[in-house]
């Protein structure tokens, strides 16, 4: 059974950083939705109703093109081992990029990953839990070492020349804003 809260209690913020995947929902007033995967030591907890992430570089820039769109987010955390618990947090996020004011203050929340991009911050509207009975248990090995090694040989511009040609629009032609000037 669904229970909704309005903020996040410490329980729910110690069930959150045990979780070694979590999940990204975003979707423009038109356009695709997109949800998406989410791993490595990038989430923190802000406050009771604020939480955060490091993006590192991907394929494309969908998250920052939806939020600039419209700002609607969801972020979804499944036990896969412990408790049989879902939890959704809902509300609107905003994109921090590197020239931002505010990514002096978060950054340094975060460790230094090669490739990373802008900070997703989402303030929390709802919060929900749920049991996750139905979802299967399963048994951490290891964090994947690809992403950041493959940044990390092509270097800063490298990354950067990647974001010109490749995280620029969505794939709905939408606006991500990654390099716009401040």
């Amino acid at each position: 059974m669904a229970v909704f809260y309005t903020e996040l209690s410490d329980e729910l913020i110690a069930f959150m950083r045990e979780q070694k995947v979590f999940f990204v929902a975003t979707a423009p007033a038109q356009g695709r939705i997109n949800l998406s995967p989410k791993g490595m030591d990038t989430l923190r907890c802000l406050n009771s109703s604020t939480v955060a992430y490091l993006d590192i570089t991907g394929s494309g820039n969908e998250t920052a093109a939806h939020l600039a769109d419209n700002g609607r987010m969801t972020m979804m955390f499944c036990g896969f081992s412990g408790d049989p618990i879902i939890l959704r947090l809902r509300g609107q996020g905003r994109v921090v990029h590197q020239r931002d004011a505010a990514w002096s203050q978060l950054a340094p929340l975060f460790p230094e990953l090669v490739g990373r991009r802008q900070i997703i911050v989402l303030d929390i509207d709802s919060v929900q839990t749920s049991c996750g009975a139905g979802v299967p248990v399963y048994e951490f090995k290891h964090e994947r070492d690809d992403l950041l090694r493959h940044w990390a040989e092509r270097g800063e511009a490298g990354v950067e020349a990647y974001w010109a040609s490749n995280n620029q629009v969505s794939i709905d032609g939408l606006p991500t804003r990654l390099l716009d000037q401040a």
